[in-house]
């Protein structure tokens, strides 16, 4: 018995850890169909040139590189009202 119970320990830690990380649904991810947090990229390079987007967030991006990396999935031309 003293010789099974590390082993049951031990594979429980490992069961329990192995559901700690499983990967949520990508489609469960993006939020209110708008923003997908997997394509957010903070540290992406874009123009510093104004040409504005309107984001489904209802948000206005500086241009669509702005948006694209804010993760947005669809966006307008033009500022938002």
């Amino acid at each position: 018995m003293k010789k099974i119970l590390p082993l049951i320990l031990t594979f429980s830690a490992i069961m329990l850890f192995s559901f700690q990380c499983e990967e949520e649904n990508p489609e469960e991810q993006i939020i209110d169909g708008c923003i997908d947090p997997s394509k957010i990229k903070t540290d992406a390079a874009c123009i510093l040139l104004y040409d504005p987007v309107c984001g489904c967030d209802k948000k206005t991006y500086s241009n669509s590189c702005v948006a694209i990396n804010a993760g947005v999935l669809t966006f307008t031309s033009g500022a938002c009202n």
